[in-house]
């Protein structure tokens, strides 16, 4: 029996709307119109007789239906691309990950060198949450901020942290930083996400106090760097300050933290699950990762 496929552009179509929800992101992608997308995909939803979106104005979302044909699709032709360019690719390949500031440059970069292909990764970094369209970010694994789930997406959680304030030497032996109590009068810097001054305050046994002002970043890699320079105090996360206190740039105040977090995480697509590469790096920087946390690593 020969096999029942719809036209090809018209999956593409639709596999992209679908993941954008939106025919004018599908259109940038694909270098069509708009309206070039919509008709690929009412010509596919008359195909399989069935509706694949919902349409109320200007706004789409998909049927159950489309959901579940949609996360098929995707898993198909990303395992598509990854056959064909193991065939179009010449030379060795390289291996894209895609990560945020900080955990490339205290974490990552640091270990680099002793993954066995080092030398062929092609390292990106993103301004805010790496993203995860991996149709997209030119990359073949994310660490990706915290473990959400997505659909199609393996995400295995890496590197889990608790908090304390650092500070630089120079700024602690100015402002005689002696008690917990003393940071209520020297500037805090916080974080846009998961800002946890209140919790660590409260383990030091300082309930509710009120909280000196200071500059809200987006990420702790640059309140953490504040803290470098000598703009304040940071409330950083043990695993990726460890490198910076043995050099002694910055200095760790006090014995309370918070209570740990899963901090970062490992994701690619299912589809890759048995790629070469992939499969070593990820054993590999969960090796990298048991040298710290063992606890981690045997998840």
């Amino acid at each position: 029996m020969g096999r029942k496929l719809p036209p090809f552009a018209a999956v593409k179509a639709f596999e992209a709307a679908a993941r954008h929800l939106s025919f004018k992101q599908a259109a940038d992608e694909l270098c069509l119109s708009p309206s070039a997308v919509s008709h690929q995909i009412r010509a596919l939803e008359d195909y399989l007789d069935t509706a694949l979106f919902e349409r109320s104005g200007n706004t789409i979302a998909l049927t159950l239906t489309g959901e579940g044909y949609a996360g098929k699709l995707t898993h198909l032709l990303d395992a598509f691309d990854e056959s064909t360019r193991s065939i179009t690719q010449s030379g060795p390949r390289t291996f894209g990950v895609l990560c945020t500031p900080g955990f490339a440059a205290r974490w990552l970069v640091p270990r680099l060198h002793r993954l066995s292909f080092g030398d062929r990764v092609r390292l990106r970094v993103s301004v805010g949450a790496p993203s995860l369209d991996f149709s997209s970010n030119e990359s073949d694994v994310v660490i990706q901020w915290q473990d959400d789930p997505v659909p199609g997406l393996v995400t295995e959680p890496l590197m889990s942290s608790n908090r304390y304030p650092v500070i630089s030497p120079e700024l602690r032996a100015r402002e005689n930083i002696q008690s917990p109590e003393d940071l209520l009068r020297v500037r805090l810097m916080h974080d846009e996400v998961l800002d946890a001054w209140p919790e660590w305050f409260s383990a030091a046994g300082l309930e509710t106090p009120e909280m000196p002002r200071g500059p809200t970043f987006p990420n702790c890699e640059l309140s953490t760097t504040a803290a470098e320079q000598g703009q304040g105090v940071s409330l950083a996360y043990d695993m990726m300050v460890r490198g910076t206190l043995a050099s002694g740039r910055l200095v760790r105040l006090f014995d309370a933290v918070t209570m740990p977090v899963v901090i970062y995480s490992v994701t690619y697509p299912e589809a890759r699950r048995d790629d070469e590469m992939v499969r070593e790096f990820r054993e590999w920087i969960f090796s990298e990762m048991a040298h710290d946390v063992p606890s981690i690593a045997a998840q």
